[in-house]
């Protein structure tokens, strides 16, 4: 598995992702000139260098003649004050480069985490359906901050790198151009080397970025079912198959690791030798008198200078790599196909009426295994239906697709008669409240959670809502009451109290159409009872559907609609479907015998 994935790299997606980056960050052109003037004048300083020292070498000269040793001291100390100006220019220069790097990398990766984070509310849920929220939390933190450190200090290193190959060339050139030309024999077998070992490197660091997104998931789900993983006793395969992830990724980073450390030596042992050549053939220029011994030490200095760069760029490689791997996954999330909304056909909440219609609705999740198989259901205005059967036979389903979170494969949903395809999809879920089983609340007031329901009502209206639900007993007992602040997911309080928070959303929200799904499954029988009296009055006038496993709960109902293999099995009212015998009777008898279905 993991070598199939490796061997799908492809040099095409690295440049592919590499122009996209820099397309980020020439967003901001005048940081991008910014860090390009300062890294300019840094490195025409830094060259600058081995030319003054090498012309202060050549003002002391040796008469053959009179075999004494003289010093043009008035042009040494000229050369020595100009090297210390532009050391301090070069200095200052480094620190601006600096900070407008770090100013520049903070600017780029704000962008690409606010694209990121708009993006999230744009996927369609069976992108967070089918991924781990771990890896898509390490693509906004991991690859992003990788993304971040190598912009910082990798931007400005490129540019200095290129014009210091450039300058450091061009100045060995004014000096001996058979000296250049040893120099740069080297290159073809630095390119060749480093190549080799990049090609190897790359689908390491990509693997490891994958692998850690694995482990991110693996502690959240630790994290989030701690309770039910300890209940179980299960800490030992929790642990044992957290080990097994973190395992590979150390034998791959251990890899990837090995073959960035190995890039430096390689790198120096080449620069090296390249040092060796010039000093040799230089000593011999010397002798010859083609040379002085302060141009050589110029050349000598220049070719470190000419090796450096591409010395600067293996030692960085590594961590290059594993941005461009993260990049690539950012990106990939980025190019996600959008939640499709093809809506045009407005259809304002006071204008709805609440008649919905199923007409052989075809659905899967996973091809070839089909949930839905040719549905048929009708709901009328103000009708309270609820749903029931067995575990996987489809029910949450109508849900999802009725709020158009999953599109049917075939068939149609009509509301009031349009397709629900034709309605912009904030026109479709404006209309319909939800009470789901499993509660989803955020780290914030209890106020401001409730108001989600409808974000203009006032205190009034939502202490009235709280009051409906039966929430506010508990409310006004805390403290803060309903500014007190909830823990993430709303951990600080009681399954119960937060379905009870959760009903008083959808009281405040006032939909036309009411779906609960499992509404009251994490309550006692006595807060059940107070819930079901408020919902039944919430329910008045409104298109309810009902979606619950306790028969108790819908026998008031009036349609009870069984679900088998994904097709209605059999409808009508409680007494009707008890008095007929069919799979609704053969539940119902099983519930209250405490036989297990």
């Amino acid at each position: 598995m993991m070598g199939a994935r490796m061997n799908g790299e492809k040099p095409k997606q690295l440049k592919r992702t590499l122009a996209r980056l820099f397309k980020y960050i020439g967003t901001n052109r005048s940081l991008l000139f910014g860090v390009l003037f300062a890294t300019l004048c840094v490195t025409v300083a830094d060259l600058m260098g081995p030319a003054l020292q090498g012309a202060a070498i050549n003002t002391i000269v040796y008469n053959e003649i009179t075999g004494k040793i003289t010093v043009d001291f008035d042009t040494l100390w000229k050369l020595l004050v100009s090297m210390g100006v532009i050391y301090l220019f070069s200095s200052a220069f480094g620190y601006l480069q600096s900070f407008i790097s770090t100013k520049l990398s903070q600017s780029t990766v704000f962008m690409l985490r606010r694209d990121l984070f708009k993006k999230i509310s744009r996927l369609p849920i069976k992108y967070t359906d089918t991924h781990s929220h771990g890896d898509i939390m390490s693509r906004m933190t991991n690859d992003v901050e990788n993304v971040s450190n190598t912009i910082s200090q990798s931007v400005a290193s490129l540019m200095s790198s290129l014009l210091t190959l450039i300058g450091a060339f061009t100045m060995m050139l004014r000096y001996s151009w058979q000296l250049t030309l040893i120099a740069i024999v080297t290159i073809p077998l630095t390119i060749f080397v480093s190549s080799y070992l990049a090609k190897f490197m790359r689908k390491y660091y990509k693997r490891q970025q994958q692998l850690l997104g694995e482990l991110n998931g693996k502690t959240e789900e630790m994290v989030t079912g701690y309770k039910t993983v300890m209940a179980y006793g299960r800490e030992k395969a929790a642990i044992e198959d957290f080990a097994k992830t973190s395992e590979e990724y150390k034998r791959v980073g251990i890899k990837a690791r090995t073959l960035g450390g190995l890039m430096g030596p390689v790198m120096n042992v080449i620069g090296n030798l390249q040092y060796l050549l010039l000093a040799t053939a230089g000593g011999l220029f010397a002798l010859k008198g083609m040379l002085r011994i302060g141009d050589i030490q110029s050349v000598l200095q220049y070719s470190k200078k000419f090796t450096r760069p591409v010395n600067e760029i293996a030692n960085q490689y590594a961590q290059i790599l594993t941005a461009l791997a993260g990049a690539e996954r950012i990106f990939d999330m980025l190019d996600t196909e959008d939640e499709i909304d093809a809506g045009t056909v407005r259809m304002p909440e006071e204008k709805v009426i609440g008649n919905v219609r199923f007409e052989n609705v075809h659905f899967s999740y996973v091809p070839e295994k089909p949930v839905l198989k040719g549905l048929d259901l009708s709901v009328k205005p103000g009708q309270k239906i609820a749903i029931v059967g067995a575990t996987g036979s489809g029910k949450t389903t109508i849900v999802n697709l009725l709020t158009r979170f999953y599109e049917t494969d075939s068939g149609v949903i009509t509301l009031d008669g349009v397709d629900i395809r034709d309605i912009p999809k904030d026109d479709l879920r404006g209309c319909i409240g939800m009470v789901l089983q499993d509660t989803v609340l955020f780290a914030d007031t209890i106020e401001s959670n409730i108001r989600m329901g409808k974000s203009e009502a006032t205190h009034e209206e939502l202490c009235a809502a709280a009051a409906v639900a039966h929430a506010d007993d508990f409310i006004e007992r805390l403290p803060e009451g309903y500014q007190a602040v909830l823990s993430e997911g709303g951990s600080n309080l009681s399954q119960g109290q937060r379905q009870l928070l959760s009903i008083a959303r959808a009281v405040l929200n006032d939909p036309k159409i009411l779906i609960l799904d499992e509404a009251t499954s994490s309550v006692d029988t006595r807060t059940e009872k107070h819930i079901q009296d408020a919902l039944n009055s919430l329910m008045e006038g409104r298109t309810a559907i009902i979606i619950a496993h306790r028969l108790s709960t819908i026998i008031d109902s009036d349609v009870i609609v069984v679900i088998s293999e994904g097709r209605v099995a059999e409808s009508g009212t409680h007494d009707e479907l008890l008095a007929a015998g069919g799979e609704y009777a053969k539940l119902y008898r099983n519930q209250y015998a405490g036989i297990e279905t």
